[in-house]
């Protein structure tokens, strides 16, 4: 089925996350029509008691379509850091506690990672699909290392204290179009497109 000749197709994305909606937004083509969940009039706050980012974005993704009954997709994310033994993984967003916040975050896996000299880290995100009563799942991973200082005003989360291989520039640093290219989330949704393109 060539989706580029038909009318825009509705997709929900299963957020009220406005930075992830924006960047999501622009990765996407104009035959996509991109819903959030306060677009479909879903005001509740979506459990993610999983202990994997798949169960999360499982979750997410199920809720809407059993709910609303509409094709959509949802992702978590996590930061993992390898001498932190993968911390803080699935629990990236909520790291510092219940007030969790994103500074109050990253203050305390800069202070985990005091005397570390192995820096080493990934971003990963899981996007689970559901459309016509099937569910698929895609995965982005992007490497880099911690800094010991924020820089950047952009992106948000972890941002301003990860680099990513190959670059000099924090993921704060980069614009929407440079971040969509390498990013966890980016090389995740272009597998989502791929596979929208090609059903």
């Amino acid at each position: 089925m060539n989706l580029t000749i038909m009318n825009k197709i509705p997709l929900v994305f299963a957020t009220n996350n406005l930075n992830k909606l924006k960047e999501v937004q622009a990765l996407l083509p104009d035959f996509i029509e991109l819903k959030s969940l306060s677009d479909i009039n879903c005001n509740e706050e979506i459990s993610e008691t999983a202990t994997t980012l798949e169960g999360n974005a499982i979750l997410k993704a199920d809720f809407v379509t059993q709910k609303f009954h509409i094709n959509c997709f949802a992702d978590d994310t996590g930061l993992e850091v390898e001498s932190l033994n993968f911390a803080p993984g699935v629990f990236s967003a909520r790291y510092s506690g219940i007030d969790s916040n994103s500074e109050k975050n990253m203050e305390k896996l800069l202070f985990n990672l005091i005397n570390k000299s192995n820096r080493n880290a990934q971003f990963r995100t899981v996007i689970a699909l559901n459309l016509s009563g099937q569910q698929f799942l895609f995965e982005g991973v992007c490497k880099g290392k911690i800094i010991e200082e924020k820089r950047g005003i952009k992106g948000f989360g972890y941002d301003p204290i990860f680099i990513p291989d190959g670059f000099s520039k924090t993921f704060a640093e980069m614009n929407l179009d440079e971040k969509g290219t390498i990013s966890h989330r980016g090389k995740a949704i272009q597998q989502l497109l791929h596979f929208l393109k090609n059903i």
